[in-house]
């Protein structure tokens, strides 16, 4: 597919709002707002300024708002380091075919980082790329060997969909695609233990809803697949809609986001979970302890990430939400309309998927995500 070339890349400061949360909850000032057209950060906690730094900043790398209603920039958001690369899926697009369903490309991004001007992104290079066979309506992925893993959300038919190793320069692999002869749901997230390689994933069912997957089999629930057995085992069940996942840095804990407020065809139930459970990790197979971690501000926390810190950053209907490690929210990075998934990159910088948009902002450069530390 053709390739599409950025060099206009304007970095812009991001203001910062401190907020009085005591203030905020008694009612004495309106709850805060963010700017409709701009990023900007909300401070409710003093210890959020050693996560942003005294100057972040943004800068918007990609938009198809001009041109286009397609969005190009929804979930995965990986990043390779040794390649500067990095790979995102889109949300649901129009076929152009006659077919009656749906269809979601991966955007490929290379990028052009220069010492010379602080490390600032003064290129990139967008190529939007058809999912290889098997990897059939892609959704989330992570690092992986030296490529991707990617869930495949899979198609009408019987046998499509499950989690799948996408190598860069060879055919992808499949490593896990159904549950003992039944198809999984819709797989929607998935990390990678460091500890012993053991890959863990969501599977609500929002293809069904969205109308692209087949009538589910199995309920809405978190699975572990271990890599040197070859053994699927249900990690965590009673979930709405599981959907991001994510280690803290230590791999003790597990945060698991539910977004039942939201179901895949629109529509809002505000009495059902916008929640984010953590778990305690046990001999690095099972998931015990149970327990609310955190409620989005605004929407639902979808992607989930954490910083070497024990930060946890979640993707909400205001923007990028982040709590400290007891659950208190200190901030947040917002962006209008929104954020579904994100990434950190180097030194500082985050990938922000704003569906039509792409953002990258820069935050304190001793910020660095879990996944990368």
């Amino acid at each position: 597919m053709t390739t599409v070339t950025n060099t206009d890349l304007l970095v812009v400061p991001t203001p910062i709002q401190i907020i009085d949360h005591h203030a905020e909850s008694s009612g004495k000032i309106k709850t805060a707002a963010l700017p409709k057209d701009t990023l900007a950060i909300l401070q409710y906690s003093p210890t959020f300024a050693d996560i942003t730094g005294p100057e972040p900043n943004h800068t918007l790398l990609l938009s198809t708002t001009n041109n286009s209603n397609n969005p190009f920039f929804h979930e995965a958001c990986v990043y390779l380091p040794g390649h500067d690369e990095l790979y995102i899926t889109s949300n649901l697009l129009q076929s152009s075919t006659s077919s009656t369903y749906p269809t979601i490309l991966i955007s490929r991004l290379k990028l052009s980082h220069s010492e010379l001007q602080g490390g600032e992104i003064t290129k990139v290079e967008w190529a939007k790329l058809r999912p290889p066979p098997g990897i059939e309506m892609p959704n989330g992925g992570v690092n992986y060997k030296d490529g991707i893993l990617f869930c495949a959300q899979g198609g009408p038919s019987q046998g499509s969909g499950g989690i799948w190793y996408m190598p860069r320069s060879s055919p992808p692999v499949p490593v896990c695609t159904g549950w003992y002869g039944r198809d999984f749901n819709s797989v929607n997230d998935i990390v990678v233990s460091k500890w012993d390689g053991g890959i863990w994933f969501t599977d609500p069912c929002y293809g069904y809803e969205q109308g692209f997957r087949r009538r589910p089999e199995l309920p809405n629930q978190v699975y572990r697949f271990d890599v040197k057995t070859g053994e699927c085992r249900i990690a965590a069940t009673e979930f709405d809609r599981p959907n991001g996942l994510c280690f803290s840095p230590d791999e003790k804990t597990m945060y698991i986001t539910d977004t039942g407020f939201i179901h895949g065809d629109g529509g809002k139930d505000f009495t059902r979970p916008a929640t984010i459970y953590a778990f305690d990790v046990v001999n690095g197979k099972e998931l015990r302890g149970r327990r609310t971690f955190a409620f989005a501000r605004v929407g639902v926390p979808d992607g989930i990430k954490c910083d070497m810190q024990g930060n946890v950053y979640s993707g909400c209907g205001d923007g990028v939400e982040v709590w400290n490690p007891d659950g208190e929210l200190i901030g947040v990075i917002g962006v209008p309309g929104g954020v579904a998934n994100f990434c950190f990159g180097r030194d500082g910088e985050m990938f922000v998927c704003n569906e039509q948009r792409l953002w990258r902002v820069k935050l304190g450069g001793g910020v660095v995500g879990a996944l990368l530390g």
